[in-house]
């Protein structure tokens, strides 16, 4: 924090606050906090509370970071229970970041009040013969880690040329085994933890990434279907990976629907593409070109707030 070291502000906080507040000693656990900003070109400054000092006193509140836009991110080193806020649009938003995962930590983004973060994805349809596209909503507070991983995928253009590999109808349509083999490669190998539960419910046009167990997502995604019945929709998050982070905005009528679904679900389920086969190093040229010929792919995804902005990344991707 550049002032007082985590033990001494723990200690500091709890002296301050003696008898007239109730602090247990879970709440002084240590605690590291990953503060994300997604916003496309506004840096937030995120300030440490002390409410145990006078409005007017210097010490009240500390500049901590100023955190960069388009994914950067600070990483406080803090303790349960405390305080911090930050300033969008000219308004002071406070935030307690809540007790962490099993490694001590906890997964934020300083949004503000704004409704989500939109990304086109720019795709073939009907078995490659038109152009369509999807608006996908990034919501910044129902699976923060794993929104935060989409936009840093979509921002490396790693879904562009990405193949629809999964499409089953009144299910899930599902892609995210990125085209270029050198780089699945890489992906494949980074997994992030899972987010905490949330009480979202899923519904046609949710998405989600998909995963193999604890803390294993990697890129993969899959979008709820239209027509989906009640009984699968109350199975989706049954997994701990399955949390949702976007939605397809008006569903029904997006180039969801024209997606070429014909080669049914995956092994071993129906004789869909498999997705081994897909990871391997001939996946895109030849494996998926000579037996699914008919597939539809990303032509290419972008976060709509940044075109123009340049392809500079931020400092600090995960």
């Amino acid at each position: 924090m550049g002032f007082l070291s985590l033990k001494s502000a723990a200690l500091a906080f709890l002296a301050a606050v003696g008898n007239t507040a109730l602090v247990s000693a879970q709440e002084a656990e240590a605690l590291k906090v990953m503060f994300v900003n997604e916003f496309p070109d506004t840096p937030i400054d995120l300030y440490w509370e002390n409410h145990s000092l006078d409005d007017d006193h210097p010490e009240r509140r500390k500049l901590e970071a100023r955190i960069p836009p388009r994914g950067g991110w600070h990483s406080s080193e803090t303790f349960n229970g405390h305080e911090f806020s930050y300033i969008v649009d000219g308004k002071r938003h406070f935030v307690t970041p809540p007790p962490g995962n099993v490694n001590g930590e906890q997964f934020l983004m300083v949004a503000g009040d704004t409704d989500g973060f939109r990304v086109r994805c720019e795709i073939t349809v009907n078995s490659q013969q038109y152009m369509d596209y999807l608006d996908i909503l990034v919501k910044p507070y129902w699976s923060p880690r794993g929104a935060a991983r989409f936009l840093e995928l979509v921002r490396d253009k790693y879904y562009d040329g990405a193949a629809f590999n999964r499409v089953v109808p009144k299910f899930l349509t599902q892609f995210g085994i990125g085209k270029d083999f050198a780089t699945r490669t890489k992906e494949r190998a980074l997994t992030i933890w899972d987010d905490f539960p949330n009480d979202v419910k899923f519904e046609p046009g949710t998405i989600s990434f998909a995963g193999s167990g604890y803390d294993s997502r990697t890129t993969e995604i899959f979008i709820v279907m239209p027509g989906v019945d009640q009984a699968q929709l109350d199975k989706f998050g049954e997994n701990s990976w399955e949390t949702p982070f976007a939605i397809v905005e008006d569903v029904n009528k997006s180039g969801l629907m024209k997606i070429y679904s014909g080669y049914g679900d995956m092994p071993p389920f129906a004789k869909g593409p498999d997705s081994s086969k897909i990871y391997d190093a001939d996946g895109y040229t030849t494996y998926l070109p000579k037996t699914f010929p008919k597939l539809d792919y990303i032509d290419r995804c972008y976060v709509v707030g940044e075109v123009g902005l340049g392809d500079d990344q931020s400092e600090g991707e995960f």
